[in-house]
Formats: structure tokens, C-alpha cells, sequence
């Protein structure tokens, strides 16, 4: 199947080139903070861990936003194509799974979210509407990846045993447990988003789930098998 080969070279690029983006910016701020924004201090930090800086305070100004928003309409496109072709894998498999518009619905309504996203980043208006928009943006980005993913992973697990000559079955468990991980860390941490108190703990929560959603792609990589094996 040619979607299948297709999936597996779409896939780690989208973990390779967010991944690189961000992390990139947050190096850069770290360590030429000075020369960017003279008299503005920024200390050195591991966002993962102390959640010392938000994603959004990393990549927004000039001029790691040339940076940033390139490489998130290039995964936007990446993301679109890699859910259209595993539409044809889901439709190879069972061509009358109940699921697979919800699956391609929130998958290309995440790259479309992530792309509003992206536009907007950077443009500073003093309004509080336009600052609840951008936090409704960034937050249906990741629910609506996680609920495609979601569903995905339950489609493969029901028809894993077709998928055995196709897929490593290890890798398949471990996209499992990291989105089972993944949505149970952004329910409980739910609750704590509108205050202030627990900033440092969202921005980890924040770089963490970031990663979690981008590893998934990767994990998909190494899952599926090539076709000429």
C-alpha cells in the first residue's frame, strides 16, 4: 500500500520539524535573550521541568517567529496530508468503519487550528476577546489531535490481527499508553487553567503535552512496517 509508505515518511516529519522549531527558539531565548530584547531579563531554564517560559513567549517575537510559523504551516500541510492518506489505510482495512469521518473531521481540523494559530501569533491586541480567542484556538488544536488520535488507536486495536504483517505491535501498545497518558493529564489539569497561581506548572504541562503529541507521529514511523518487507 502506497498510502502506508506515505504515512511513515509524512509522519516523522511532522515530530522532526516542530520539534526542532520550538526547541531552536527556546535555545535561541535562552541564550541571546539580551541581544533580542536588551534590559529584559529571561532566565535560564528547562521549560519541561520548571516551566520557567510559556511555548507562545518563546516563539513570538521577532524574529524567532520567521522560525516558528513557517515550520507550523509546513506541519499543518504535513498534518492534513498524513490524515487524508490514513483515510485510505482505514478504508483498506474496513471500508465501513463507523468512525473514519470523525478520525479525518479532528485530525484536518487540528492542522487548520494549528495554522490559525500560527497566523495570529505575535499580533498583540489589547483585548480580552481576541486573548480568550487564541487561548480557544491553541486548546481545540490539542483536543482535537488527541481525539483523532484517539479513535485511531481504537480502530487499530480492533483490527490488529489484520495489521499484524504490517505493523510492530510494540509500538502500536506504546501509542496507546502515551495518548492514554496524554488525555489524562489534560483532563485533570483542566480545572487549573484560568488561574494565574499555577503558571509555572501549566507552561511544563504545556512543553510536555507539545511533545506527547508530536511523539505520537514518530511512534507511527517506527509502527507501521515498510511494504517491500
Amino acid at each position: 500500500m502506497i498510502s502506508i509508505d506515505k504515512v511513515r515518511s509524512i509522519s516523522v516529519w511532522i515530530f522532526l520539524i516542530p520539534f526542532f522549531a520550538v526547541n531552536g527558539c527556546l535555545l535561541i531565548v535562552t541564550n541571546f535573550h539580551q541581544i533580542l530584547e536588551p534590559g529584559v531579563p529571561i532566565f535560564p531554564t528547562f521549560p519541561y521541568f520548571d516551566g520557567g517560559v510559556s511555548i507562545s513567549r518563546t516563539v513570538r517575537d521577532f524574529p524567532l517567529y520567521l522560525i516558528f510559523k513557517p515550520a507550523m504551516f509546513i506541519t499543518s500541510y504535513l498534518l492534513i496530508k498524513y490524515w487524508l492518506n490514513t483515510k485510505d489505510i482505514i478504508n483498506f482495512f474496513d471500508s465501513n468503519y463507523s468512525h473514519t469521518r470523525k478520525i479525518i473531521f479532528f485530525g484536518v481540523s487540528s492542522a487548520i487550528l494549528l495554522t490559525i494559530h500560527s497566523i495570529f501569533l505575535g499580533i498583540k491586541i489589547d483585548n480580552d476577546i481576541y486573548k480568550f480567542f487564541r487561548r480557544v484556538v491553541m486548546l481545540s488544536f490539542i483536543i482535537f489531535e488527541l481525539i483523532a488520535q484517539a479513535y485511531l488507536i481504537s480502530f487499530f486495536y480492533k483490527i490488529k490481527d489484520k495489521l499484524k504483517n504490517f505493523i510492530n505491535q510494540k509500538y502500536l501498545r506504546l501509542k496507546r499508553i502515551l495518548i492514554t497518558l496524554l488525555i489524562s493529564i489534560s483532563i485533570i489539569t483542566l480545572p487549573f487553567l484560568p488561574f494565574d497561581n499555577f503558571k509555572f506548572l501549566k507552561h511544563a504541562i504545556e512543553w510536555n503535552v507539545f511533545l506527547g503529541v508530536i511523539l505520537f507521529y514518530l511512534l507511527t514511523h517506527l509502527m507501521w512496517k515498510k511494504i517491500s518487507s
